[in-house]
């Protein structure tokens, strides 16, 4: 058989059950998947194949998943940075997304955000925003793969001047980008249960089951909200979205940093899945995720950047150092949230967060072809004992060399394939110039 690509020498991190480690390793790829993940054969030549690389020396691993972000929010990295996450969304974020945000700003926030995920070895992303139909054109002319939710909430929003209009808007989004790409899943995301009614929740929740759409919601963000929301529905914002019915296998908790035994105990009853973003939590002081608990429960938990405002970078690797050594230090015990744990969360878990792990998030035969590969002939990187300690402690997103997503090279040796990275650079600094002197101001 001759292959469409052949990866061999490197060290491969396959992140299946047994979390099996292959050294001098060999990846055979055609139309799209894994044909082959294994060790290559002693003394015997390479399989023939249109495309072969030479990985010695370096790490083999399934691209990452980005399980929460906002891409088009690019445009505001480090717009309004040190402010409390209510002052931060209704003074400058709300405000710069009403002057700011329309079909041409969405695109090419998701343009520099495709290739900042590519460039850093994200593969998949779930995302949430407004004028997602615009986000997910950009996308789709990336070749990154992603699940994209329209965002829905109870006041006038970008694209949707209506409130009244969310739902139907991000139906027909939904229907119009099934169709259109393989490696685009639409889905619906509310904002968050205080800035949406329950008849929305329920509503857009409606739309979601009766398509078949992963369902996403913000939700026990932070301290003020599970006051607000307790002190009105006598609940939890967990217990209270239980009470509408929201919660189930189809929806993706984001944030989840105020929750207790009860909560914990929901989410595992319903099979819901959370999207961890620890860097925009420490950022804007919402609080530190249970996550220990929620790993010790079996909830299956993805590892979000979220927004580059609120982070303010899409980089996963720094997500993962964050990740594990956060957990850590509340936990006051080196031993919990270890470096398995993290890549899984970056990688297979994401995947199961978002309903694409039968596709995706790890090294086996017959999945989809997303993986990348890590230089590690680097000062920070030399001598290498453990590959998984080194991807989650001590590799960054920069050292990645090639990316492969659904069997096409979109980065190889360094060099983006499916993005104009230079004229991307120059269009967002020169739209930008009108944002700085007003929203920046504090």
């Amino acid at each position: 058989m001759r292959y469409d690509i052949v990866i061999h020498g490197g060290t491969i991190v396959t992140v299946n059950a047994d979390f099996e480690i292959i050294a001098d390793g060999l990846i055979c790829i055609k139309d799209r998947r894994l044909v082959r993940v294994e060790a290559r054969p002693d003394s015997a030549p390479l399989p023939q194949a249109e495309k072969s690389v030479d990985a010695k020396g370096m790490i083999v691993l399934p691209g990452l998943v980005n399980a929460h972000t906002h891409m088009p929010m690019t445009l505001f990295r480090g717009l309004a940075d040190d402010l409390p996450l209510q002052q931060w969304l209704q003074e400058y974020i709300f405000p710069a997304e009403a002057t700011h945000i329309n079909s041409e700003s969405v695109q090419l926030g998701t343009y520099l955000a495709c290739a900042e995920m590519i460039l850093s070895g994200t593969t998949t992303c779930c995302d949430g925003y407004f004028l997602e139909g615009d986000v997910a054109a950009a996308v789709n002319n990336c070749g990154i793969r992603a699940v994209l939710g329209h965002g829905v909430i109870d006041f006038p929003a970008p694209g949707i001047p209506d409130p009244a209009e969310n739902i139907t808007t991000a139906v027909k989004f939904a229907e119009k980008w099934l169709a259109v790409s393989s490696l685009i899943r639409p889905s619906i995301f509310c904002h968050s249960p205080y800035t949406c009614s329950a008849k929305t929740l329920q509503a857009a929740k409606k739309a979601a089951d009766e398509n078949s759409l992963l369902f996403q919601i913000h939700v026990a963000e932070i301290r003020n909200e599970r006051n607000l929301i307790q002190a009105d529905q006598i609940a939890s914002p967990i217990q209270y979205l239980d009470q509408l019915e929201i919660i189930d296998a189809n929806t993706l908790l984001v944030h989840g940093v105020w929750l207790d035994e009860t909560d914990i105990d929901i989410i595992v009853q319903r099979g819901a899945a959370v999207a961890h973003n620890p860097e925009s939590n420490m950022k804007l002081a919402a609080g530190i995720a249970p996550v220990p608990e929620l790993l010790d429960a079996g909830v299956v938990l993805g590892l979000g950047t979220d927004g580059c405002a609120s982070n303010n970078n899409l980089d996963l690797f720094q997500t993962m150092d964050i990740a594990a050594k956060l957990h850590k230090v509340r936990k006051l015990d080196p031993t919990t949230v270890d470096a398995d744990s993290v890549l899984t969360m970056a990688t297979l878990g994401g995947a199961r967060a978002i309903g694409l792990d039968h596709e995706i998030g790890s090294l086996e035969i017959g999945k989809k072809a997303d993986l990348i590969i890590l230089n590690t002939r680097q000062p920070h990187l030399v001598p290498l004992y453990h590959p998984v300690s080194h991807i989650v402690y001590s590799a960054r997103g920069s050292d990645v060399t090639t990316v492969i997503i659904d069997g096409r090279f979109v980065l190889e040796e360094g060099r983006l394939l499916t993005i104009n990275l230079n004229e991307v650079l120059e269009n967002t600094i020169e739209l930008t110039k009108t944002f700085a002197t007003k929203d920046a101001d504090r």
